[in-house]
């Protein structure tokens, strides 16, 4: 269920964004440029239409989206999983071997594998 309404709040999102870049950031950038609109804009060659200006106007959405997406979820779900990764207290109840590199017990006079004696 949660899966289906993210889908659905990212669709209604996705129209909103495309649209605000439509009607606000492209004509934006357009007066910048002095091209009144972006869609619009095509080359032929040998009879083929390729029309960059809608592309642009995808590219723009789309690079739009991904900074929302990344500044507004992203960013404070990983702030939010760093707070909550603390390392684990370190087991006071066991010591570090230096020779085999495993831990034995602090009431342990020889270390597990390599048989040294503990040293007091």
């Amino acid at each position: 269920m949660d899966l289906a309404v993210a889908v659905i709040i990212g669709a209604a999102f996705g129209a909103v964004v495309t649209a605000m870049v439509e009607d606000l950031i492209t004509p934006l950038i357009a007066a910048l440029g002095g091209q009144p609109d972006f869609s619009t804009r095509a080359f032929t060659i040998n009879g083929s239409v390729f029309k960059y200006g809608h592309f642009l106007n995808s590219v723009i959405a789309f690079v739009t989206i991904a900074a929302v997406v990344f500044l507004f979820a992203v960013k404070p779900m990983n702030a939010l999983l760093a707070r909550a990764d603390r390392e684990p207290p370190a087991n006071p109840s066991t010591k570090h071997c230096p020779e085999c590199l495993s831990d034995i017990p602090f009431a342990a006079r020889r270390y597990a594998f390599c048989t040294s004696v503990v040293a007091a």
